[in-house]
């Protein structure tokens, strides 16, 4: 069996747990076997899972991979120190807030000879499966992509842009490389609300 251990208690991370403790049938997940979750609140357990401290993660030889479900602002530390652990690493988007810090993170993980993966399940869906068969083989002339959500912390979750950054992937998973064109961004903070308009080029133009 392969250990595991969940970091942070979001709605990704409660998913998590939810999923190494029930996995499906004769999936790889079969082989995963959760160790504990890791949490700054003391919850004790969750569906069984047992709360055990960061520094109880990193030592144990049991836990083989972390999965890092915390604010985007602490993914970049988080990671870190579970790759100098020797632990594999799996991080919700995005693995960091800068593209300086995910190279370095790359660079460590290959040092360590560790998987460091971020996590995109959107990519793996039926329906963004059927949207790139659709428009495989054609030319793209001007397309909108509209992403709506609730207005984050940007302490916690970084710069607007990265509430969007999934949305970035699925473009340059479809259409290659793109360079920024202009970007603007409305505040209304009165109506707690935030928009953020961004235009991309293809390679092609």
């Amino acid at each position: 069996m392969f250990g595991t251990v969940v970091v942070g208690l979001g709605i990704a991370g409660l998913a998590r747990i939810r999923d190494l403790m029930n996995p499906m049938p004769s999936s790889p997940s079969e082989h995963l076997k959760l160790f504990g979750f890791v949490s700054r609140r003391n919850l004790g357990k969750i569906n069984e899972a047992q709360q055990i401290s960061l520094e109880e993660a990193l030592r144990s030889k049991d836990i083989h991979a972390a999965f890092i479900s915390t604010e985007n602002i602490s993914h970049e530390e988080t990671i870190r120190t579970f790759l100098e652990a020797g632990k594999h690493v799996l991080v919700e988007y995005p693995m960091a807030l800068s593209a300086k810090a995910a190279h370095e993170l790359w660079e460590m993980a290959e040092q360590k000879d560790k998987v460091l993966h971020v996590e995109h399940i959107e990519l793996l869906t039926e329906e963004y499966k059927q949207l790139k068969n659709e428009v495989a083989g054609k030319d793209l002339v001007k397309g909108t992509l509209h992403f709506t959500g609730h207005v984050l912390d940007e302490k916690q979750a970084g710069f607007p842009a990265f509430s969007g950054i999934a949305r970035l992937t699925w473009l340059v998973d479809l259409f290659g490389d793109l360079t920024v064109t202009s970007a603007t961004r409305e505040e209304q903070k009165e109506k707690n609300y935030s928009r953020m308009t961004a235009h991309f080029q293809t390679a092609n133009k």
